[in-house]
């Protein structure tokens, strides 16, 4: 069983938040302009060069900034979307069951059986009790299934 924590993150996806932020402060620590760099005019190049970085830089602040924010704040949202670690098991028309794990963010070891809370199968099981049938979109076309069981977390 998943447990999540008072910010509503599990460990495993608070560990790779805290990650993905150290690799962005990398990553932007590695573009800061080197002393004197902004004060060479150069030619075109050397100055589109820097505008490219320069916006580069900004999507990184962008994004350390979202990650800070969601790291401080939780991952716990207002829009009633279903908690990280909820485990759900869903019946197909075909009779085939299937359980399922309700992730806030993938994982690189995610596998078939996790679905994010704002994909189209978590945003339909927003609300769901058992035993309610809920659609939702696939690539394939609209998919029909019924809630066999529904845990939130601990």
């Amino acid at each position: 069983m998943v447990t999540t924590g008072d910010n509503g993150f599990s460990p495993a996806a608070r560990r790779q938040l805290e990650k993905e932020l150290a690799d962005l402060r990398a990553q932007r620590d590695a573009m800061a302009p080197l002393v004197g760099e902004q004060e060479r005019t150069g030619d075109a190049a050397d100055q589109a060069e820097v505008l490219d970085r320069a916006e580069a830089a900004a999507y990184l602040e962008r994004r350390i900034a979202d990650v800070a924010a969601k790291l401080e704040h939780g991952g716990r949202n207002s829009k009633g979307l279903l908690p990280d670690g909820t485990t759900i098991t869903i019946r197909y028309a075909d009779g085939d069951e299937e359980e399922l794990h309700i992730v806030t963010i993938p994982s690189e070891d995610a596998d078939a059986f996790t679905v994010t809370s704002d994909s189209p199968l978590g945003l339909a099981l927003v609300g769901a009790k058992e035993g309610d049938k809920i659609t939702y979109r696939t690539p394939r076309g609209e998919t029909s299934a019924t809630v066999v069981t529904l845990k939130p977390p601990a």
